[in-house]
């Protein structure tokens, strides 16, 4: 796989928009070539080279190129925006809009992320060796549409709302959460290996959650059904299984109403 390193050489003023950070725009391009591709400071129009130092060559497509970021990104969103192939390393932290709406591919993030990961994924994988803030896998403020497939892994702990409308998809924290986990969900799995306050499944139709450790406090609208033994992400164990949101209109198949399912495990 051709690799193409960005060493940050400036921090930006405000936050940079770099769309353009992906395997899919680097494909078949000159290190001077992809230096000059556009992004934004605010609204002023910059370029990648105006914070990063570009060396290497990627290659003549997506799926051949490799991009490793030597350094921090903290300041900078929309790394890996839409991107269908490849692969991105981020040797340090990243702000907002990690893999958003990306189809395909690979993001490890060896730091910490900013809010919206994987907003509007659809396939691919995305792996965040630190923390997550709020939003991961989530719809656009204002849509209906959240992740619809690939798979999300946070090692570190996450914030709140996490997969709220998410249609498809598989998204592991594994560590706390805080609140609002799967909220409007049409679908897709969180796994949330640590302990989460409250508010999970509040108005989802369907979809299935799984909760390792603690809910501190759980929604009136799901009903325990049953006590079963799972295998979840390589754990083992008993899980209280409820279903919900019951407070919801539900979809039928043969007659039969479909609820989203949450499972937190059974105390021992």
């Amino acid at each position: 796989m051709a690799t193409v390193t960005l060493k940050p050489t400036k921090t930006p003023t405000i936050m940079f928009e770099a769309f353009n950070i992906t395997p899919d725009a680097f494909a078949g391009k000159t290190p001077a070539q992809i230096a000059a591709l556009e992004g934004r400071e605010g609204k002023i129009k910059v370029t990648i080279g105006d914070f990063f130092e570009v060396s290497g060559s990627p290659g003549a497509t997506a799926a051949e190129t490799d991009i490793v970021i030597a350094g921090d990104c903290s300041r900078v969103k929309y790394i890996g925006n839409k991107m269908t192939a490849g692969s991105i390393t981020v040797n340090g932290n990243a702000d907002m809009y990690v893999g958003g709406w990306m189809k395909g591919g690979k993001i490890h993030v060896k730091g910490n992320v900013h809010s919206f990961c994987g907003i509007g994924m659809e396939g691919g994988d995305i792996l965040i060796d630190g923390k997550a803030e709020n939003y991961v896998g989530c719809a656009y403020r204002g849509d209906w549409r959240g992740m619809k497939d690939g798979t999300i892994r946070i090692k570190g702990s996450a914030g709140n709302d996490i997969g709220t409308f998410m249609l498809g998809g598989t998204i592991i924290i594994e560590n706390n959460a805080f609140i609002h986990v799967s909220t409007h969900a049409e679908g897709g799995t969180v796994i949330i290996k640590g302990d989460v306050e409250g508010r999970v499944g509040g108005q989802m139709v369907k979809g299935d959650i799984y909760i390792l450790g603690k809910v501190q406090y759980m929604l009136p609208g799901f009903k325990k059904i049953e006590v079963v033994e799972k295998e979840v992400d390589g754990v083992k164990g008993t899980f209280d299984h409820y279903i919900g949101d019951l407070g919801e209109r539900h979809p039928k198949s043969k007659g039969k109403e479909i609820f989203a399912n949450l499972y937190v495990k059974a105390a021992a």
